[in-house]
């Protein structure tokens, strides 16, 4: 059976993630955000649908990207880094749409400082991925896929 769906995936990330493969590489690894898109692209090719993926390290413009993806996503993957703590914009973009959107963490936030441990977009999303590392992107679209395609 093959699963398909008619929109791309929407893979968002947030502030500093830019930064990966050089920003406290024993927490987030070696990878760069170039590494994590061309496996998230060849994870997309490989099942058959399309994806999206952006980074900024502004606030509004990822609320922007959020309220547009309703009108040309199937779906939103989530990476909202240190806007996961504080973000009620974020929070009521995602509540404000119609689409899924996953909360996706590369470390374990639960596991961190005390201030990370609470995410105020969680409650918003319909799960959350986080400690994987890198693969956790893999794991989210495989989430999405799944939910999608039921």
């Amino acid at each position: 059976m093959t699963r398909s769906i008619s929109k791309p995936i929407f893979i968002l990330n947030g502030p500093n993630l830019n930064l990966l493969g050089q920003r406290e590489p024993e927490i987030y690894g070696a990878k760069t955000l170039a590494d994590i898109e061309s496996d998230c692209v060849a994870f997309a090719k490989e099942n058959n649908f399309a994806l999206e993926f952006k980074q900024s390290n502004s606030e509004g413009e990822l609320v922007d990207w959020v309220q547009q993806a309703n009108a040309t996503m199937a779906g939103v993957i989530l990476n909202a880094g240190a806007y996961t703590h504080t973000s009620i914009a974020l929070h009521d973009a995602i509540k404000g749409g119609s689409i899924p959107v996953i909360e996706l963490h590369i470390s374990n936030i639960h596991a961190r400082e005390e201030f990370r441990h609470s995410s105020i977009i969680a409650s918003a999303c319909i799960g959350q991925i986080c400690g994987f590392g890198p693969s956790g992107y893999s794991l989210a679209l495989q989430a999405m896929l799944n939910h999608l395609t039921v």
